[in-house]
């Protein structure tokens, strides 16, 4: 993420908004004006107690100058809309949970039928607290859902839930709606099931060759729901560590809101040579869960150093040593997205997509078109990549392309600034093909490391390719040992993904691009013209994009993006607009965390009421989003954002 220096400052609709939102959240006790006509009690909301319910207790934007009435406009108005009231269409950032000390908030999924699933992710073992609830403490990895709430049928104002103060309320969800129920926790076995228990422990991954316990995982990251009929469906979770895992529960809610488990496994992924730390996903529209790998890649796109994995002093690098893998690991064979078909049949089959690139993977989301998908690299220096599959629900098959960006000129202020989009198309191919040039490389091991070279794709073999020459560079010039001198293919587009979309000319400069999310039925009335929506008509619908912070490549003077530093690591949410086709042609700021405050430590660098280093967001059937945090705050925060106020 990067920075740019001040020319002329130029601000979208969206943004302006956006601005004006903001102030009517945070007015001082402003000079109250030339005491204006004091106004009937504010026509905009209720009477609103003379500013009391104000941020801070302020009188208004700034006084406004008196329009609307000194008090009468700012507390029904300003204050308020920050939390959701009948304001002045201020955005309404609404917290719908904390999680307990420690955890981060993840696996956020609405089904259909309004069912709010998140998880607990590594909270702190110290947590002892056993509530009337669970009947168990939260020091594990956590899978649950907030029972008792269609969050398809919401009203419009919620009530914040509160931020934690007691050492109780640290240590246990405290939300704004619901009871959030635990479905299952690390190493939970579910005995009482019998055969259909889970004997190995719910997120314990196993050795491929040894078969022994290599980790308890605490850290359950992305759900995805797969319904079977009404109240009932199979719950897909990610376990994000070395070597990657999926669970899979069977669960069935009563008619009184309560879930629970009737049949448990992991996902057995041997038959792909095992994944590497499963992260976030999604549910593809013919219902295959997406499941991405993430942290194996170690593209070093800014860097000239060459890939070394195999080099005898460093064979940790990318944890490679921990997938036990037969041999020595293939680094080409990890860093995918991952399909889990015939997910509701006794035996789901994985099949590994090297059709959407090799990158470190946050999540792919498929569009109502079932051809386009849009994925995000979770790093410093991503890409944003869009895949168009040559069938539809056939992702073996297709284009990939990186997104090209243009920063609004003489604008740097990240809750203004947006980008136009050009889409930079890099290569086509097959799993087939590519799965050949990957096997090229099986077999390497220590013995073929030789200091000052590669035994893998190097830097110059990709530039060969986007270069468009006709061979692989020698060895003696840079190349690998294993394409050196042959006719030119296409590998560098899917194996070494981010580096070839840079050196075609992508932007490769987002910093951690987290969760991408569409509401599939908001985008099909929207954009395929298919009512979908009861009783709204849906003329716009958008792609969400979490940035967990915006710093580094977003924010040095370098390259396509250069913002300024003045939220970094509070981090904020970006959206655009389906264009025609699922196309994106604009991204634009939607909700930005406050001004980070270097000069402070721990959770007060953000500020508490706002957002800090958003992960995943989700986009709910009335166009709110729910946000969850994978920050520093004492208690993450689980939030609910409405864009309509913009």
């Amino acid at each position: 993420m990067s920075k740019r220096v001040m020319e002329t400052f130029k601000l979208s609709a969206i943004a302006l908004s956006l601005v004006i939102g903001l102030s009517a959240c945070e007015g001082d006790d402003g000079a109250t004006g030339s005491a204006g006509a004091q106004g009937p009690a504010g026509e905009q909301g209720p009477a609103g107690a003379d500013g009391s319910d104000g941020a801070n207790g302020t009188d208004g934007a700034n006084g406004a100058d008196g329009v609307n009435g000194a008090d009468g406009q700012a507390g029904a108005d300003g204050a308020n809309g920050m939390n959701g009231q009948d304001g002045q269409s201020a955005p309404v950032l609404t917290r719908l949970a904390t999680v307990p000390t420690g955890a981060e908030v993840t696996g956020a999924f609405l089904t259909d039928e309004g069912d709010l699933f998140f998880n607990v992710q590594h909270p702190s073992d110290a947590n002892s607290l056993t509530e009337s609830v669970n009947n168990k403490p939260f020091n594990k990895g956590t899978v649950g859902v907030l029972r008792g709430v269609n969050f398809n049928n919401l009203p419009k104002t919620i009530v914040n839930s509160p931020v934690p103060e007691t050492q109780e309320e640290r240590q246990v969800v405290v939300s704004a709606l619901g009871e959030y129920q635990i479905i299952g926790q690390t190493n939970d076995t579910f005995a009482e099931l019998g055969d259909a228990g889970l004997a190995g422990g719910l997120g314990v991954h196993y050795g491929i060759i040894s078969g022994e316990k290599i980790i308890e995982n605490n850290a359950p990251d992305f759900n995805g729901y797969v319904s079977t009929g009404e109240g009932e469906g199979y719950l897909f979770t990610n376990w994000e560590a070395y070597p990657g895992g999926v669970s899979r529960m069977k669960v069935e809610k009563d008619e009184f809101g309560s879930w629970s488990v009737s049949e448990a496994m992991m996902v057995n992924f041997d038959s792909v040579g095992g994944t590497a730390a499963n992260c976030f996903g999604s549910v593809s529209p013919w219902g295959t869960p997406l499941s991405s790998e993430e942290w194996i890649v170690n593209s070093t796109v800014n860097s000239t150093t060459n890939a070394s994995w195999n080099d005898p002093a460093n064979t940790s690098t990318d944890n490679l040593e921990k997938l036990t893998a037969p041999d020595f690991p293939n680094p080409y064979r990890y860093g995918y997205t991952v399909e889990i078909t015939d997910a509701t049949s006794a035996a789901p089959v994985p099949v590994k997509h090297f059709t959407l690139g090799r990158y470190e993977h946050e999540n792919s989301t498929v569009m109502p078109d079932r051809r386009t998908v849009y994925s995000s690299q979770d790093d410093t220096g991503g890409v944003l990549f869009k895949f168009v599959a040559d069938a539809a629900e056939d992702l073996s098959s297709g284009t990939i392309y990186g997104a090209k960006l243009t920063q609004d000129a003489g604008s740097t202020e990240p809750a203004t600034t947006g980008f136009d989009v050009t889409w930079v198309e890099l290569a086509s191919g097959n799993n087939a093909t590519i799965e050949a040039w990957i096997a090229e490389y099986d077999g390497i091991d220590t013995s073929d490391y030789v200091d000052g070279l590669t035994s893998y794709m190097s830097l110059a073999d990709v530039q060969a390719w986007a270069n468009g020459d006709a061979n692989y560079p020698s060895v003696a010039d840079g190349g690998s040992a294993v394409t050196a001198g042959q006719p030119m293919d296409d590998r560098a587009a899917f194996l070494e993904s981010r580096q070839a979309a840079k050196m075609k000319g992508a932007t490769a400069e987002w910093r951690k691009l987290e969760g991408i999310s569409i509401n599939h039925d908001r985008a099909l009335e929207a954009v395929g013209g298919v009512e979908s929506i009861e009783g709204e008509d849906v003329k716009a619908a958008y792609i969400y994009m979490g940035i967990a912070d915006l710093d580094n490549t977003l924010t040095d003077d370098e390259g396509d993006i250069q913002l300024s530093a003045r939220v970094k690591d509070c981090g904020g949410v970006y959206r655009a607009k389906l264009e025609e086709n699922y196309d994106l042609a604009r991204i634009e700021p939607v909700v930005m965390g406050g001004t980070y405050r270097s000069s402070l430590t721990g959770a007060e660098r953000c500020d508490v009421e706002q957002l800090s280093q958003p992960d995943n967001v989700i986009v709910m059937r009335d166009g709110r989003i729910i946000i969850g945090e994978d920050g520093f705050q004492e208690n993450n925060t689980l939030w609910m954002y409405d864009p309509k106020s913009l």
